[in-house]
């Protein structure tokens, strides 16, 4: 898959989607309206690229009839260029990166390196754009159900998860009602991809030292937002993976699942 990093010289002509969100933080929208990439829209990650929590997990995949509708108010037409960002390294851009992709909008791409390493101006206020006429079918990108992701490591394929590694192992657990993680997994931290706020120079060395991409590889975190940034790091040294948007969330959604600990 190319495309997936964009630099500055991307940026004119672009759709910007300004997707300010963290775990545990509610003031996205604040940030962005006291500064943000000129001509950039808000993209609200909890209400336009999730579905309400379920048993399905934390951030279930939002309906595609109501993400077409948001793709449309952010001003995306049917051959608009589109780059995404957020004030880090793209952890929260990515999702609105696959969405658009599974959508089968696939010219999306992520600022490398994100507000945090924009050198260029900045502008306040709220960005309302003219609204486009884009059309989503889904299928753009490949998804699991909780029991596809199970199955891989059995299927000698690889189900990566992208917690950090404390979370991984059960030694402490933040938001979700148990600790683990889906036996079998393996963990790469998301972490691990980046250096200096950017996707790592050496990241097609360093997944191929770990033996990741000579096999069919799925990847999930706690609720599927981080592990579409796994995905994109992925996909940028052009290891295909398949997303698991319930993630962990959904896997202890239901107390009959088997739970691992221990690294």
């Amino acid at each position: 898959m190319t495309g997936v990093l964009a630099g500055p010289d991307d940026v004119p002509g672009a759709v910007l989607l300004d997707v300010r969100w963290a775990l545990g933080r509610t003031d996205g929208h604040e940030r962005y309206l006291a500064g943000h990439l000129p001509g950039a829209v808000y993209v609200d990650l909890d209400t336009e690229l999730a579905a309400p929590p379920s048993a399905a997990g934390r951030h279930p995949l939002p309906g595609l009839a109501d993400l077409q509708a948001a793709a449309r108010r952010w001003g995306i037409w049917s051959g608009s260029r589109v780059v995404v960002y957020d004030d880090g390294p793209g952890t929260a851009a990515a999702r609105a990166w696959w969405l658009l992709r599974w959508g089968r909008h696939v010219d999306v791409s992520i600022l490398d390196g994100g507000l945090a390493g924009w050198a260029g101006p900045l502008e306040t206020g709220e960005v309302v754009p003219q609204h486009g006429d884009v059309v989503l079918s889904p299928g753009g990108m490949p998804v699991l159900t909780a029991d596809q992701a199970a199955a891989l490591p059995g299927d000698g394929a690889v189900l990566l998860d992208a917690r950090a590694p404390e979370r991984f192992r059960g030694e402490v657990e933040p938001v979700d009602p148990v600790a683990g993680h889906v036996p079998g997994a393996v963990n790469l931290p998301a972490t691990d991809l980046l250096a200096d706020g950017r996707f790592r120079t050496d990241l097609a060395d360093h997944l191929a030292s770990l033996g990741i991409g000579g096999s069919p590889v799925g990847v999930h975190c706690g609720s599927g937002v981080t592990a579409a940034h796994e995905v994109a790091a992925l996909a940028s040294v052009g290891v295909e993976a398949a997303l698991w948007p319930g993630s962990w969330s959904e896997w202890v959604a239901d107390p009959s699942r088997p739970v691992a600990t221990g690294p």
